[in-house]
C-alpha cells in the first residue's frame, strides 16, 4: 500500500488530464521484456501502490528528474494494467518522488553509519528501493507487503543477495519472526501508516521498537485534518480505499520512551521542493503558509 503524498498542489488538485505538464504516458512505449505482460489483480488500497509506482516512471522520463527511477519505468512498461487512468501531472509525480527520495536519504545515511544493519521496508508495494541503493553485503533487507503483491513482485525483481520478502499483511505479528534482532534496524514505511487503524499502526511500531536492538524509522504520516478532508485525495478515492491513522509530532512521540524525532518535515517543505515544475512550486509555497495545510502530510525520521 502506498499513498501518494497528501500535497495540496498535486495530489488534492482537481482531476488533470495526463498532459498537463507531465511526460507521454510510460505505459504506452513497448516494453523490452519478451512474453505475457504481468496482469495487476489489486484494488481499494494496495491499488494505490500502482499511483506511486507510475508517479516514479513518469519522473524519471522527465527533463530534470528528481528521483531518476529508470527501473520504475520499466516496471510500469511491463505490466499489464492501463496506467493512463491514474491521471497523474507532473506535480504528481515530482511529489512522489520527492517523498521517495527524501526516505532514500535518510535509509542511505544510515547504512553508511551501519556497516551491519538490517531494513525493515513495511508496505513495500512495487518500491525499487533496495536496488536504488544497493546496500552492501552486511545487509539484510527485508521487503514485506501482502501476499498477492509479493507474488507481483516476484515476476517483475530478481532475486539479491541479503535481500527476503516476505508475504504478509503488516499488521500480522508472525511475520516478524523472521526479523534478526541482533544489528541496528531501519525501518523504512512510505505511504503506509495513514491507511492502518491507530490501534493497528502504533501496536505495529512498538513491535518492532521492542524487537530490534537498536535503529530508526523513516516513514511519512497525514495529519487528522488529512485523514477528516480524505475524499479530495483523487488517488485515494479513485481505488476505492479508506485513509484511518492521523497524528502529529505529539502523537509520534508518544509511541515509546525511547523514540526520538530526529527529523520533522512537511511535504511541502521537504528539500527539493524548488524542483517542482513552476506552476505546482508557486502553489506549494502558498498552500504552506496555512498551518493545517502544511502539517497534512509530514515527514519523520526517528531514533529509538
Amino acid at each position: 500500500m502506498t499513498s501518494p503524498s497528501a500535497r495540496p498542489s498535486a495530489s488534492h488538485s482537481s482531476s488533470p488530464r495526463p498532459s498537463e505538464g507531465s511526460s507521454p504516458c510510460p505505459s504506452e512505449s513497448a516494453s523490452p521484456h519478451p512474453g505475457p505482460r504481468p496482469k495487476v489483480q489489486l484494488t481499494g488500497a494496495p491499488e494505490t501502490l500502482l499511483a506511486t509506482l507510475y508517479g516514479r516512471a513518469a519522473d524519471s522520463r522527465s527533463k530534470r528528474p528528481i528521483l531518476g527511477d529508470t527501473m520504475a519505468l520499466d516496471t510500469v512498461r511491463r505490466l499489464d494494467y492501463d496506467f493512463r487512468k491514474m491521471r497523474l501531472n507532473a506535480g504528481d509525480a515530482a511529489g512522489v518522488a520527492l517523498r521517495a527520495r527524501q526516505l532514500d536519504v535518510w535509509t542511505a545515511g544510515f547504512l553508511a553509519r551501519h556497516d551491519e544493519a538490517t531494513v525493515v521496508h513495511l508496505g513495500c508495494g512495487l518500491d525499487t528501493r533496495v536496488h536504488r541503493l544497493d546496500p552492501g553485503p552486511g545487509v539484510r533487507w527485508f521487503d514485506v507487503d501482502f501476499p498477492q503483491v509479493i507474488e507481483l513482485r516476484k515476476q517483475l525483481y530478481s532475486e539479491r543477495a541479503g535481500y527476503t520478502m516476505i508475504p504478509s499483511s503488516v499488521t500480522d505479528p508472525a511475520w516478524m519472526e523472521r526479523i534478526p534482532a541482533d544489528r541496528p534496524t531501519m525501518i523504512v514505511a512510505e505511504g503506509l501508516l495513514m491507511y492502518l487503524t491507530e490501534e493497528d499502526g502504533t501496536a505495529l511500531l512498538r513491535r518492532l521498537m521492542a524487537h530490534a536492538p537498536s535503529g530508526e524509522l523513516a516513514f511519512d504520516a497525514f495529519s487528522p485534518f488529512a485523514i477528516r478532508t480524505q475524499w479530495i485525495n483523487r488517488i485515494v478515492v479513485r481505488a476505492g480505499a479508506r485513509l484511518h491513522w492521523g497524528t502529529d509530532a505529539a502523537g509520534i512521540a508518544a509511541l515509546s520512551p525511547r523514540l526520538e524525532i530526529v527529523e520533522n518535515v512537511s511535504a511541502l517543505e521537504v528539500p527539493g521542493i524548488e524542483k517542482l515544475p513552476a506552476a505546482h512550486r508557486l502553489g506549494a509555497r502558498a498552500w504552506a503558509k496555512l498551518p493545517k495545510v502544511r502539517d497534512m502530510a509530514r515527514m519523520y525520521r526517528c531514533r529509538f
